[in-house]
């Protein structure tokens, strides 16, 4: 009797895994694969194929309008899917309906905002929080930190397998470190009860086989445990980090306590980590190893604010109380529509003008009970013709 042949979705979580995709990748192809399959009543993806990529894409855009991003997710998974479970390419047609995605700015807070939002949180979110600002990790790396990840003696927090598989090191603020000493001793606390209970913390890879007994040891213990431990098919309890909805959760609540309008999440605090370092003039290239971008141009997106304003420029309605201090001067040591003023063709301050000023704040167009901007006779007012310029 031949055995049966897995199924579709053990066959692509097979090929994710032999080819070391990410966790949350595997999870995400498996989860279009399964909407893909839905929107065509159960149909096997083997009988289906371009046709119907191109209708499941589409409805997606016009249908159910999703954004860029999620389009071209949804296309990848099944571009995989085909191409490399069932071996059947989709073909260039269907493959250039990838949606161009806009360009968008990071939401960056101000010093001020990150203070405001800090005040809000405490224990254990606070702490992340902290990192995630101070170090500029993502949330995932934070909560996948280890004991042995931390180097306190040199202020270093190594990132093991970040965005695109990568370790880096990054700055550990210098003040979290009473903090991470309390939560250090925390864990310390919870990893013995653990060790009488038969719980132990999942490695990496095989490291299980090599190393029998490192699940068990101090330096592969999470730096942020779950609260409970759970339970895997095998049998066999284990004790996960902590979930990334906790943190996210309390973030955005603090977010909506500090009221602060920007839609400002946990990844918030890693653009305002960049933000805030080119603002203290830390060379760029410094700021894209400490990100993790294999790419400086991504790193480059984080220079949209510096200095003040966009593009650090100064507006001309930031200067307009300078410029009218400037013309009363000039009017009042030469004497209204003195000749000094006029032969040297600075505006004057004669009767019946209008004189924008500053009035709580924002420009107002006032009559100045007589007095006024004026041109004189220096022609800046009329053009060549004689009319108004």
């Amino acid at each position: 009797m031949e055995n049966n042949p897995p199924k579709l979705l053990t066959r692509l979580r097979t090929t994710l895994r032999t080819r070391h995709y990410s966790y949350r990748t595997e999870e995400t192809y498996v989860h279009w694969a399964k909407r893909y399959v839905r929107h065509f009543a159960y149909r096997h993806p083997e009988e289906m194929g371009a046709a119907e990529v191109m209708a499941f894409i589409t409805y997606l855009a016009t249908e159910r309008n999703v954004s860029a991003a999620t389009q071209n997710q949804a296309l990848s998974a099944l571009r995989f899917l085909y191409q490399e479970v069932l071996r059947k390419p989709l073909g260039n047609a269907v493959l250039s309906v990838r949606a161009r995605e806009p360009e968008r700015r990071p939401v960056v807070l101000s010093p001020r905002e990150v203070v405001k939002v800090l005040a809000e949180l405490d224990g254990t979110t606070r702490l992340i929080s902290l990192l995630l600002y101070g170090s500029g990790i993502r949330l995932q790396e934070c909560l996948r930190l280890r004991v042995k990840d931390l180097d306190l003696d040199r202020g270093e927090i190594v990132v093991r397998r970040g965005k695109g598989a990568k370790d880096r090191v990054t700055v550990m603020p210098e003040a979290t470190r009473p903090m991470i000493e309390r939560e250090l001793e925390a864990v310390r606390r919870g990893h013995q009860s653990d060790l009488r209970n038969g719980i132990r913390v999942p490695l990496p890879g095989a490291l299980d086989v090599k190393y029998p007994m490192a699940d068990q040891e101090w330096p592969w213990q999470w730096l942020f445990p779950s609260r409970r431990g759970k339970r895997r098919k095998s049998g066999k309890r284990v004790r996960l980090p902590l979930h990334p909805t906790t943190v996210q959760r309390a973030v955005r609540k603090a977010v909506q306590a500090a009221g602060i309008s920007k839609p400002a999440t946990c990844h918030s605090f890693r653009h305002s980590f960049a933000t805030h370092l080119l603002e203290d003039h830390y060379d760029i290239r410094t700021v894209q190893e400490l990100l993790g971008h294999s790419d400086v141009r991504t790193t480059m997106k984080y220079t949209h604010v510096l200095n003040r304003g966009a593009r650090g420029v100064l507006s001309p309605l930031d200067r307009l109380s300078e410029r009218l201090s400037a013309v009363a001067s000039v009017a009042s040591g030469s004497g209204v529509g003195s000749p000094l003023a006029r032969g040297s063709g600075v505006p004057v301050l004669t009767p019946g003008s209008v004189v924008p000023v500053l009035a709580q704040g924002s420009v107002v167009p006032v009559l100045a009970q007589g007095v006024g901007v004026s041109t004189g006779n220096s022609g800046l007012g009329k053009g060549a013709d004689g009319q108004s310029a």
